[in-house]
């Protein structure tokens, strides 16, 4: 049987993300399913009554679906592949009908092609009617306008480039000329001139491009007179065409072709892929390159990186062969953990000098290092080896930094292209896996400025001027270069050509190492590291800021893992940006983690300093000094207060409320004297936390005079037969009450009295907020019985609220319960949702059921927001009402078809809660009462809802 594929191995064959993030919503749907060899088939539950057959050829791999998606391979090969990688999909003895007759059909049509290849090898003998003449007529073409070309290059070195024309439209019309000449490669070397421009070595950049166009527009007008392979190559350079069937006519090369990397681009819509393969056994370079225009969907004849292919390759031919397609297959993809015959940097240096020998023309060539190190120092980006000896890494699309965090300098594998601009990391082999380490989008530009001065200054100020005005003097150019140049005749604008594209190979293919100092490697992790199909998980639900990252991070926390190296830069990315789950993440990233944004100026800043290093107090960031002090205060809340007291008097800025805000984690009466001396400050922020700290303290000195003020304000009226409560007010406040903060302003107050602020009416708020409950039931009763006190109209917007905060302050349930049910009554005016929520979720646990459940489908909206009180997950009773609630709405919408209020898009924000706090074990029964939907809508709905919690279950298990 075929060894499964890797998750990751999966997503490189989805044409895009959307169908892969459809695939996963799949799951749960299969029945059938089953693998024998290299077939793999189920039948997938669809919104219609015959399930759809899904077959997927995997030494192809091929896919055929009975669904009506044009995507290959769909959103249902996908999730069969999916399944399959998780062993949720069994042996089989046979394959299943269906499957066989389309695999037997692959293999009578794939018989029957291998017939018509012989048949057509012996006819291709035969010359093709009109091939010469039409093979001659573009000949003609093309050498008509690279004649043209050539005479516009030595025109612009002939008048000089500083005085020529150097616009997009100048560019784009010798473009067009080189299309209507049928040389799409030159047309798209001169589309790339343009961006020379805005570079501040343009001269050199423009000059050594004409240089190389001079010198293909040369080689084909003595296109005879070259070697075969030397031929072949400036006709692909120019962009003559072969076919693939005409490459498989070319020897083959047998071995197992090991997949290393791919790299997708795009430019105008037309999407490009070029992988890298290497012979395991040859050693020999391959390169497979696909173009589509619209969307990335490439074929899915080449295995994902990490895989190995014993197969035959035909390469295009030339003089420095890279280019291939596949050819026979002698077998099945596996995946490889190691690459044999992997060089240093002199042997990729030689590779590339040798292949540019004998191929001028090339821009990059492909180049395994073994065991460099990524260094980023003063002089830039290298990779260096253990001796030293480095080479620059090309940063033109970005900074390598998963490169980095993946080898934490150590010595790692990598696949390159060695260019013009230094090597471009593209993968690397970490733990036996390739893992890609590309970065940017894949930006098309070629042209880019080289690490070193390859073309002389005179030259360079001779083709600024023009041949006109001045000789060019070839004295600076290299001893081999002038040598060379001295024999160049003809032309002094050609010559001039001829002798920069002489000293750019000369400097290209004598590049050699430099030097970088190794820096110092980060520190060893002994936590056990996150498995991998948690750190693809992490990595997806991080990119989509998934609602279920609450419940990952909650479920991997007691294990204290460690991030696998490839993930660390992408954490660090996402707590740079996701605040809410920083330290989390920077948990995750740990050492490796630490080590690197230390490196990084945007992430400077994440690095934490040890909590056991009293050294952060005196010296350390106001974040870290935050971290520190809170981790003390959970350690031992007496020593945190004594640290804070002592340095209060000299605290200041923003910071000191947050320092403040610290104690509020352990709060006892010995904090008393330092929150009463926070009264006195100067910031508001820090008095009002002071006041609301103190007011959790019912036997502070701040609560006795909170109940004084309640005490002298509020009072009985005169009625005897039914007392109703009344207030006298301050008419003006005195300092004490100033000093705890019945007066700070807070910029705005709900209270109005004739449409003008009402302050008294808002300093009655703050006060019945900080005074104890307890002084309440002395003087009302009951928390029951207190909220329904008779009061005056005026009285009950400010009671009510106060009573409210001083509820949620002091933490008493019952008080809680009692303002609930007064808030919530159909026509009480004075509740507000984010508050009857927090009130809700101080209640016991049975007492939100009791109250949940007995409401009806048509509270739905009232339900759903008291939910996001209850605790995670939701406990089961609970959920299983929900469902039953929005089961009842489905029946009335198979009923009346089409109403607004019934179709499950009006609850879809509750479906969304659903997903992410129902109990995973729930799976079963919704999928079940998807089957009793009468709407395909709500089954639809609750199929996602069901996936979700299979989802989510599966998240959890990953982390066991």
């Amino acid at each position: 049987m075929t060894t499964a594929w890797s998750a990751e191995q999966i997503g490189s064959l989805a044409p895009d993300a959307a169908s892969l993030s459809a695939a996963r919503k799949l799951g749960g749907r299969w029945s059938g399913a089953g693998v024998h060899g290299s077939a793999l088939w189920g039948l997938c539950k669809g919104s219609g009554s015959t399930p759809y057959q899904t077959v997927v050829d995997l030494s192809g791999p091929a896919y055929k679906c009975s669904c009506p998606s044009r995507k290959f391979p769909c959103k249902h090969a996908l999730s069969l592949l999916l399944a399959w990688s998780a062993g949720e999909v069994a042996a089989a003895d046979t394959v299943a009908d269906f499957a066989a007759d389309w695999l037997d059909g692959r293999a009578a049509k794939a018989a029957r092609g291998a017939a018509a290849g012989t048949g057509a090898g012996t006819a291709a003998a035969k010359p093709a009617r009109g091939g010469s003449a039409t093979a001659d007529q573009r000949r003609a073409r093309v050498t008509a306008g690279l004649v043209d070309l050539d005479l516009w290059l030595t025109d612009q070195i002939r008048t000089g480039l500083a005085q020529a024309d150097r616009s997009m439209r100048a560019f784009e019309t010798v473009a067009a000329r080189m299309v209507d000449a049928q040389a799409p490669g030159i047309a798209a070397s001169v589309r790339q001139l343009p961006f020379t421009t805005g570079n501040s070595e343009w001269p050199q950049l423009l000059l050594r491009e004409y240089a190389r166009l001079h010198l293909l527009a040369t080689a084909h007008a003595r296109l005879d007179e070259l070697s075969p392979p030397l031929r072949a190559s400036v006709r692909g350079h120019i962009g003559y065409p072969m076919s693939a069937e005409a490459v498989r006519a070319e020897p083959a090369v047998r071995d197992h072709w090991m997949v290393l990397g791919s790299r997708t681009t795009v430019e105008d819509g037309l999407y490009t892929r070029r992988v890298w393969l290497r012979g395991r056994a040859s050693g020999r370079w391959a390169l497979l390159l696909e173009h589509h225009y619209g969307g990335p969907v490439f074929s899915h004849e080449t295995p994902a990186p990490g895989m190995q292919l014993d197969a035959d390759m035909h390469f295009y031919p030339g003089a420095a062969p890279l280019r291939a397609v596949w050819g026979a297959r002698h077998g099945l993809p596996e995946p490889f953990t190691t690459i044999p015959r992997a060089g240093g940097l002199a042997d990729a240096l030689t590779g590339y000098a040798r292949a540019l020998g004998a191929d001028p023309f090339l821009r990059s060539w492909p180049v395994l290092l073994a065991e460099v190190v990524p260094v980023r120092g003063e002089k830039g980006w290298h990779v260096a080896e253990s001796g030293g000896d480095a080479l620059p890494v090309s940063i033109a699309e970005g900074e390598p930094w998963r490169l980095l965090g993946l080898s934490g300098g150590h010595p790692v594998t990598v696949l390159a292209e060695w260019s013009t601009d230094g090597v471009a990391p593209i993968a690397a082999l970490a733990a036996g896996r390739m893992v890609d380490v590309a970065v940017g989008q894949g930006n098309s530009v070629l042209i880019r400025s080289g690490s070193a001065d390859r073309v002389s200054a005179e030259l360079i100020s001779t083709a600024l001027v023009g041949t006109a005005r001045r000789q060019a003097d070839a004295a600076g150019l290299a001893v081999p270069v002038a040598t060379a140049a001295a024999g160049l005749r003809g032309d002094a604008a050609a010559t001039l050509l001829e002798s920069v594209a002489l000293q750019d190979c000369f400097a290209r293919g004598g590049v050699l190492a430099e030097s970088a100092a190794l820096g110092t490697a980060a520190e060893d992790d002994g936590r056990p590291l996150l498995p991998e199909a948690a750190g693809a998980r992490l990595a997806r639900l991080l990119a989509d800021n998934s609602p279920f990252l609450d419940e990952w991070f909650a479920a991997a926390e007691p294990r204290d893992f460690r991030a696998p190296d490839s993930l660390v830069s992408f954490l660090l990315d996402r707590a740079k940006a996701l605040t809410v789950h920083r330290e989390s993440l920077l948990r995750l990233a740990g050492a490796r983690g630490r080590w690197l944004a230390a490196q990084h100026p945007g992430w400077r800043t994440l690095v934490r300093a040890s909590a056991t290093d009293e050294s952060v107090w005196s010296h350390g960031r106001a974040a870290e000094r935050r971290g520190w002090l809170a981790q003390l205060r959970r350690r031992d809340p007496a020593a945190a207060l004594a640290v804070l007291a002592g340095t209060w008097s000299t605290e200041s800025g923003p910071g000191k409320a947050e320092l403040l805000a610290v104690l509020a984690d352990g709060l006892s009466p010995a904090d008393e004297a330092l929150l009463e001396s926070a009264l006195d400050d100067r910031r508001a922020e820090v008095r009002r936390l002071a006041a609301d700290l103190l007011g959790r303290l019912p036997d502070s000195a701040f609560a006795a005079r909170m109940t004084e003020r309640a005490r002298t304000w509020l009072s009985f009226g005169p009625r005897p037969v039914r007392p109703q409560l009344v207030t006298t007010g301050p008419g003006v406040l005195d300092d004490a009450a100033r000093r705890d903060g019945v007066g700070d302003s807070f910029g705005y107050t709900a209270y109005r009295a004739d449409g003008a602020p009402d302050l008294a009416t808002e300093w009655l708020h703050r006060v019945v907020a900080g005074t104890p409950l307890r002084h309440w039931e002395r003087v009302l009763g009951s928390p029951e019985e207190a909220v329904r006190v008779s009061m005056a109209e005026h009285l009950r917007g400010p009671m009510l609220a106060g009573w409210t905060d001083a509820a949620l302050t002091q933490r008493d349930s019952g008080w809680a319960a009692a303002l609930f049910g007064v808030l919530s009554e159909a026509d009480s005016r004075d509740a507000e949702a984010d508050k009857l929520r927090e009130l809700f979720a101080l209640q016991p646990e049975s007492a939100q059921i009791r109250h949940l459940r007995g409401l009806d489908s048509s509270w739905l909206a009232e339900i759903e927001s008291l939910l996001r009180a209850m605790p995670h997950p939701w406990p089961g009773p609970m959920a299983e009402h929900v469902l039953r609630l929005l089961l009842e709405r489905a029946e009335l919408s198979a009923d009346r078809p089409g109403a607004p209020s019934l179709v499950p898009g009006s609850y879809r924000t509750l479906f969304r809660a659903a997903s992410a706090h129902f109990p995973a074990g729930l799976a079963p029964m919704v999928s079940g009462l998807a089957r009793r939907c009468g709407d395909p809508y709500w089954e639809q709905a609750f199929d996602q809802l069901a996936h979700d919690l299979i989802d989510r279950k599966t998240m959890l298990e990953e982390l066991q």
